[in-house]
């Protein structure tokens, strides 16, 4: 009988990931890492979610007793990165956005907007997805043998010599979906799932909704084994009889992945022109999984989707207002401020860009939300409002690439005003069709999904 290796959440696999994330955030793991190396522990997978083998119960257990251990280290100073909501909040300036937000039905165009903005997620989604995981030379690499550098189109096999993807593999599990040659809608994936369940959200509990709800709403209707990282720990933990916000911290290294940010569009599709109101829902979702900056990155990214489903924004009027709501002295912060002047300084060659956000952030692991914000603010600014440039810069830069073309090409999406400003050859293979196992939105069309998001944003 074959066993099932669960991954993102054996103690063994977790306490590498812990021992990683408390050097990160200014705690000394020092005794702790010597007592996992002296009993004969392993560094976290560094790609994967799991070691290939189990350990020993000895070795399992030590690993839980560390996580607890690790988790009373004292913590460096908040006044950095501050946690609770009213301390983010003190960390604004008096007045981050002028003027009170127009209600959504003085608004003309929302819904067109936000039609672009679902596709856009959508392509940017699927552009990054055969290339998950691999590292930025083999990128780099794949799409330069099929004559697609600087990268401009889909991934494809055709032309690329068996040398290459025998070093370079696509994602073994998007391949067969996610590649020009055989796309045929929008195949599932969890950077399209959670949108979806914050909308689900929204219309089961209205803008009111707790970090509790949210909770229940997971529990309902998804699937533990459609979770990764820092959800899963979520998750795990709910079922250990866990509360908000216990969830996002109990053997949890995950807390400052990317997990929460992308779970951000919604809620500033919701709140248009009310940066302030998407970053507050923002961070009620983000309290269930995550902490520091990823519910930093999360806030980054709801500001500034709200403020781009206007229409009277351009996208680095959306990146400034998005910054204001982040602690300006946090790790987040600072590397989005190096992100877009990276962009900024480059103006012409994005892989010099990418190769400096490497050497600077190139220690994170590549699903942690400093290094994928800064990539993402780095390639709407490079790219400077064009949608195709936008998703191709943030995918071509590596780390969780999936992740990072879906924010971008939402972003992007959101500011081209309608789906018919996207490109042809993006949206023709979606054929207008979403594939999920969120309950009630398999086969959904992005038509239908503008119109259900507009009814929320317009819900007081």
């Amino acid at each position: 009988m074959t066993a099932v290796r669960l991954t993102w959440a054996q103690p063994e696999d977790l306490v590498g990931h812990e021992l990683r994330q408390a050097a990160e955030d200014g705690r000394d793991p020092a005794a702790a890492l010597r007592a996992w190396l002296a009993a004969g522990g392993h560094p976290a997978p560094e790609r994967a979610g799991s070691s290939p083998a189990p350990a020993p119960p000895e070795l399992r257990a030590l690993a839980a007793r560390l996580l607890d251990d690790l988790a009373r280290l004292p913590p460096r100073s908040t006044a950095d990165e501050p946690r609770s909501w009213p301390a983010i909040q003190a960390t604004w300036p008096p007045a981050p956005v002028a003027g009170a937000p127009r209600p959504p039905a003085e608004q003309p165009g929302l819904r067109e907007r936000l039609e672009a903005a679902w596709v856009g997620r959508a392509v940017g989604c699927l552009l990054g997805k055969p290339v998950e995981k691999l590292p930025l030379e083999g990128i780099r690499a794949l799409a330069r043998a099929a004559g697609n550098w600087p990268l401009n189109d889909w991934f494809s096999e055709r032309g690329v010599p068996p040398r290459v993807l025998a070093a370079y593999p696509w994602n073994r599990r998007s391949a067969p979906t996610s590649l020009a040659e055989n796309i045929d809608g929008m195949p599932e994936d969890d950077d399209l799932n959670y949108p979806l369940l914050g909308l689900l959200l929204l219309q089961r509990h209205g803008k009111g909704f707790t970090t509790a709800d949210v909770a229940r709403l997971w529990l309902d209707e998804l699937p533990a084994g459609r979770t990764f990282t820092a959800e899963r720990i979520a998750y795990r933990n709910l079922l250990l009889g866990l509360e908000p916000p216990v969830t996002a911290t109990h053997h949890n290294p995950f807390r400052e992945w990317i997990g929460a940010l992308i779970r951000a569009d919604v809620h500033g599709w919701t709140n248009p022109g009310d940066p302030a109101a998407a970053a507050a829902q923002a961070y009620r979702d983000a309290a269930l999984t995550h902490t520091g900056n990823g519910v930093y990155a999360a806030l980054f990214v709801a500001a500034a989707t709200a403020t781009a489903a206007t229409g009277r924004s351009d996208v680095h009027t959306a990146l400034r207002t998005g910054l204001a709501f982040v602690p300006p002295r946090s790790r987040l912060a600072e590397a989005v401020r190096f992100g877009i002047r990276a962009a900024r300084t480059e103006p012409e060659d994005f892989d010099l860009v990418v190769d400096r956000l490497h050497a600077r952030y190139g220690h994170y692991h590549w699903v942690h939300a400093v290094p994928n914000t800064a990539l993402i603010a780095a390639a709407l600014t490079h790219a400077d409002g064009d949608f195709s440039h936008s998703v191709c810069r943030a995918v071509s830069g590596g780390w969780d690439t999936d992740s990072n073309g879906a924010t971008a090409g939402a972003l992007a999406g959101l500011l081209t005003g309608s789906p018919d400003a996207l490109p042809h050859r993006w949206t023709a293979p979606l054929k207008n069709r979403l594939a999920t196992t969120v309950p009630g939105f398999d086969g959904i069309g992005f038509d239908a999904l503008a119109h259900l998001t507009a009814q929320e944003a317009a819900r007081s």
